[in-house]
């Protein structure tokens, strides 16, 4: 099993208003990245699962990623 790093393109509902968001994830397919996202925006910003929409998954290189954390943790396991 190889992990790989995805980055999260979407939006979620606060109130009235809907906000955009990008996180990027370590995982090993897709649908585990789907989880994480609900699991984080939910618990951080108290959102239900069917105001967070999800627009765009992309498998990314460990180099393109933005957080400091996954690129450093997936360019240490590389």
């Amino acid at each position: 099993m190889e992990v790989k790093v995805y980055r999260v393109k979407g939006t979620f509902a606060i109130g009235k208003e809907k906000q955009p968001f990008t996180k990027e994830y370590r995982a090993v397919k897709p649908e585990d990245v789907i989880e994480l996202v609900y699991s984080d925006i939910g618990s951080k910003h108290k959102v239900k699962r069917s105001k967070i929409w999800i627009e765009k998954i992309e498998e990314i290189s460990p180099e393109e990623a933005e957080n400091p954390i996954v690129r450093r943790l997936s360019l240490e396991t590389a």
